[in-house]
């Protein structure tokens, strides 16, 4: 399997990084649940956001429109407090000695950004970023165009995410695929496959 498989493609929330979700935080600091707020946020153009066609100040304006009170922060990166994993960070310095390995994520501008000055990317030999390519997980052309990018083929691509629908859509192309749980099991199923050593 090893000599077969030539590329990475790792998540960042929930796999690189804790402490990527805001949603339940902002919903708090505005006085809402979860849910209202996401509603809220979708009406406001919370795919879009993600696919780069608005910016986050554009997203704050259709928000405070539709919520009926001013929003003058940028409260995604307000609430944004995102906190690298060693061990998966150790995991892919590992991998990199052998194969490529890129980031494959979900994310609009204020958190790229974060993510960008907090050192958090320089693991990965490059950003597959959402809101740059305009495509995002589980669109199957998300990683068509990484793949393409890599010039790699389905079957020498490993992919790795903490969302089932994200795996499955992967999956369905031919990329081989985990569900992240932890470092720990994805260490051992990489060592099962003989592409690192334990």
């Amino acid at each position: 399997m090893s000599e077969k498989l030539k590329l990475f493609i790792f998540d960042v929330g929930g796999v690189l990084c804790d402490g990527t979700s805001t949603v339940v935080p902002i919903a708090r600091h505005l006085g809402l649940n979860e849910q209202e707020f996401l509603t809220l946020a979708w009406k406001a153009g919370l795919r879009e956001i993600q696919i780069g066609k608005i910016s986050p100040r554009e997203f704050w304006k259709n928000f405070s429109e539709i919520f009926g009170r001013a929003i003058e922060r940028d409260l995604w990166a307000e609430f944004f407090k995102p906190v690298l994993r060693p061990d998966t960070v150790r995991l892919i310095e590992e991998l990199r000695k052998k194969y490529r390995v890129v980031a494959g994520t979900n994310t609009i501008e204020s958190h790229y950004q974060i993510h960008l000055q907090q050192g958090h990317y320089d693991v990965f030999d490059r950003v597959y970023a959402s809101h740059q390519i305009g495509l995002m997980k589980p669109q199957k052309e998300f990683f068509l165009y990484i793949l393409k990018s890599e010039s790699a083929k389905p079957e020498e691509t490993f992919f790795v995410d903490d969302t089932i629908e994200n795996v499955t859509a992967a999956r369905e192309i031919n990329i081989r695929c985990t569900l992240f749980m932890d470092a720990e099991k994805l260490r051992k199923e990489l060592v099962s496959l003989k592409v690192l050593d334990y």
